[in-house]
């Protein structure tokens, strides 16, 4: 899948967002919440609170766009770490997420002596 732009950036805002916030909402979420500069060349990602909708915002050069995406079925795998306010992730890992992988990868394998 070709991206609609190409990012320096993408970053995951990890709290959920009330998706009745629009562009002017989010913008505030990346810059207040987030801390980052809503103008950079970057996507940020927002999820809500079921996991099956996602919204991207993006500065284009001419003005803010705002992607959305909802899921007939199943949700998106969204990472949950609570230590952190947004996950920069890359280019391929956004591919992942929005295609219904997790983005994250496995979990790490741990043994003990008897290699259980």
């Amino acid at each position: 899948m070709k991206m609609f732009v190409e990012p320096a950036d993408v970053y995951l805002y990890m709290d959920i967002v009330d998706f009745r916030k629009s562009i002017n909402g989010l913008i505030v979420v990346v810059e207040q919440n987030m801390e980052l500069n809503a103008f950079r060349d970057a996507l940020f990602v927002f999820c809500n609170k079921k996991r099956d909708k996602l919204k991207i915002l993006y500065w284009d050069k001419t003005g803010f766009a705002l992607w959305y995406k909802r899921l007939e079925k199943y949700r998106f795998k969204w990472p949950v770490d609570a230590n952190l306010q947004h996950l920069n992730v890359t280019e391929q890992q956004l591919q992942w997420l929005l295609s219904g992988y997790d983005v994250i990868g496995h979990q790490p394998l741990h043994y003990n002596a008897s290699g259980l």
